[in-house]
């Protein structure tokens, strides 16, 4: 199979990382657990990769995901959601982290244009980070009523309580 993006380690990003630095490219980086891949997922990615050259999209691992949201998430195993975000075209890197957040990987690879969501404006972990390096943070609009968590209490609400 073929994807638009590719998934490098911290270590193998990092040194992309350079390379496009040395390029002269902008780097924005984002991060999530995007488990339930959905229309705000994406308006949120396209905004995200719009900020720049190149979007490295850094994904919760599974224990990251449960530790962060609890014992039934993620839904969607890591393997299918990095396989998920590397098919879209905005997307150009993915890396996999397993902290409860991506700072050390913020740390690591300094951004250019850090991107969070609206929702977040209230603590945009590695902002100062990013700020202190030269670069930006970006705050994406989302999009009304389209979450994972609306995803999952529909899916409760029509096909819950154990009937099939």
């Amino acid at each position: 199979m073929t994807f638009a993006g590719r998934e490098l380690d911290a270590g193998e990003m990092c040194a992309e990382r350079r390379r496009l630095r040395a390029e002269g490219r902008r780097v924005v980086f984002t991060n999530g657990c995007f488990d339930l891949l959905h229309r705000g997922h994406i308006h949120y990615l396209c905004e995200a990769r719009a900020h720049g050259d190149a979007l490295i999209v850094g994904v919760n691992s599974d224990a990251s995901v449960r530790r962060n949201k609890g014992p039934l998430r993620p839904i969607v195993p890591e393997e299918d959601r990095v396989a998920l975000l590397l098919s879209l075209r905005c997307v150009d890197y993915v890396v996999r982290f397993d902290e409860d957040t991506p700072l050390g990987l913020i740390e690591r690879l300094l951004p250019d244009v850090l991107v969070k969501g609206r929702d977040w404006a209230h603590h945009v972990v590695g902002r100062e980070v990013v700020e202190a390096a030269g670069g930006r943070v970006e705050l994406a609009e989302l999009v009304p009523d389209h979450s994972t968590s609306i995803i999952i209490s529909r899916i409760l609400a029509l096909h819950g309580g154990g009937q099939k």
